[in-house]
C-alpha cells in the first residue's frame, strides 16, 4: 500500500484521486486549497465546484491542511495550475523527507524563467521527481473509461513503484525516462489547442483543422528537441496522442477558449465564464515564446496565437498570414 497525497483539488486532481482511491490499496489524501472548499467536499461526498456527479469514496480522506497531507504521504502527487508550482513547492518544501517522491501533473512553463515544472521544483527541493503526461480528460478518468497515459523520471525504481501505484483496469500507466519531452510535450499542446480551437470558431473546415495540428506538432517537436527532449517522446502519448485529444475533444478547455475566440468574443469574457477552471494554454502562450526564442526556434503558430490572446491580432488575420507564409519543404521541420 502507498500513502498518497493529491495536492490540488481541481477536476484532474479529483479524477486521479478516484481512480488511485478506487482500487482499494492505497491511503489517499486530497488536499483542497481552501477549507470552505474541503467542507463542501466532506459535507456532499463530491467535488460539485469542479467534477460534479462523481461521489468519493468514504476512504478518500479530504483537507484544507497542505501540512497535514504532506505529512502523511510518501507520494506527493501536485495537480496544482503550473503557475502555483513554484508557490506549493516552497511551502513544503521543509516537510519533504528522502524518502518522498514529488509528481506533478501540472502541464505548463513558468512566466518569466521559462522553466519546466521539474526545473521549477529542483531549485526549491533535491526530492526525486516525476512528471504525468498523455491524453487525459479528467471526466474519463473519474468515469474510469480506458485511459493511457505516460509517467517520465529518470529514476528507474521511482517509475517502477508509481507504475504500480497508479495503474489500474482502466488507467494504463506507460514509463518514460523523457522529462523535458514529456514535460514540453504537455504544456504546448495547449496553445495549440488554443490555435485549433479558433479554426473551428471560424468554421474553416476539417482540411484546416489537420493542417493545424500537425503543423502545430511540428513547432513542439521542434522546441522540445531543442531543449534536450526526443522526437520519438512526441510521437507517442505524450505528443501526438495529448496534442490530439486537446485540439479535438469537446471538454477541452483550451479548445473551448480558442473556438470562443474565433467566434469573435473577447478573452476576459470568455475567461470569466469558465468559472474558475483554467485554460493553461492562454498562458502559457508567452512562456513558450519565450523559450523558443531562447533556443531559436521558429514557432509561427504561436506566435499568431500570442497576438491574437495579447495584442489586436484578429483571428482571420492570425490565419491568413499563417497561410500567406514563405513555402518550404516540409521535410526542414
Amino acid at each position: 500500500m502507498s500513502r498518497i497525497a493529491v495536492l490540488g483539488a481541481g477536476a484532474w486532481g479529483t479524477a486521479l484521486a478516484l481512480s488511485l482511491a478506487r482500487q482499494g490499496r492505497h491511503s489517499v489524501t486530497l488536499w483542497a486549497h481552501t477549507p470552505a472548499h474541503a467542507e463542501a467536499m466532506q459535507q456532499t461526498g463530491e467535488n460539485a465546484k469542479f467534477l460534479p456527479g462523481f461521489p468519493l469514496p468514504a476512504d478518500l480522506a479530504v483537507t484544507a491542511s497542505l501540512s497535514a497531507a504532506v505529512d502523511t504521504a510518501d507520494v506527493l502527487l501536485a495537480v496544482t495550475p503550473s503557475e502555483y508550482m513554484g508557490q506549493t513547492i516552497a511551502t513544503i518544501a521543509p516537510q519533504l523527507r528522502p524518502g518522498h517522491v514529488f509528481v506533478s501533473a501540472a502541464k505548463g512553463i513558468q512566466d518569466g524563467t521559462y522553466h519546466r515544472m521539474s526545473e521549477v521544483v529542483a531549485a526549491a527541493s533535491p526530492v526525486r521527481f516525476a512528471t504525468l503526461g498523455g491524453p487525459s480528460f479528467a471526466r474519463e478518468v473519474a468515469a474510469a473509461l480506458p485511459t493511457a497515459i505516460t509517467l517520465a523520471t529518470r529514476h528507474t525504481d521511482v517509475a517502477l513503484a508509481l507504475q504500480r501505484d497508479f495503474s489500474s483496469e482502466s488507467l494504463r500507466v506507460y514509463t518514460n525516462d523523457d522529462v523535458v519531452g514529456v514535460e514540453l510535450g504537455g504544456a504546448l499542446k495547449n496553445v495549440i489547442a488554443l490555435a485549433a480551437g479558433v479554426v473551428d470558431g471560424l468554421q474553416l473546415g476539417s482540411n484546416a483543422s489537420a493542417a493545424l495540428i500537425t503543423r502545430g506538432m511540428a513547432e513542439i517537436t521542434r522546441l522540445a528537441v531543442a531543449c534536450g527532449g526526443r522526437p520519438e517522446t512526441m510521437a507517442g502519448l505524450a505528443g501526438y496522442g495529448d496534442l490530439v485529444l486537446t485540439c479535438t475533444g469537446s471538454l477541452s478547455r483550451n479548445r473551448t477558449v480558442g473556438v470562443e475566440l474565433g467566434r469573435g468574443r473577447k478573452l476576459p469574457e470568455i475567461l470569466a465564464s469558465l468559472n474558475g477552471k483554467v485554460a493553461e494554454g492562454v498562458r502559457c502562450t508567452g512562456a513558450a515564446l519565450g523559450l523558443a526564442q531562447r533556443h531559436g526556434i521558429e514557432m509561427p503558430i504561436t506566435s499568431e496565437m500570442y497576438g491574437i490572446l495579447h495584442g489586436d491580432r484578429s483571428p482571420v488575420d492570425a490565419i491568413r498570414a499563417l497561410m500567406t507564409r514563405p513555402g518550404r519543404d516540409e521535410s526542414v521541420g
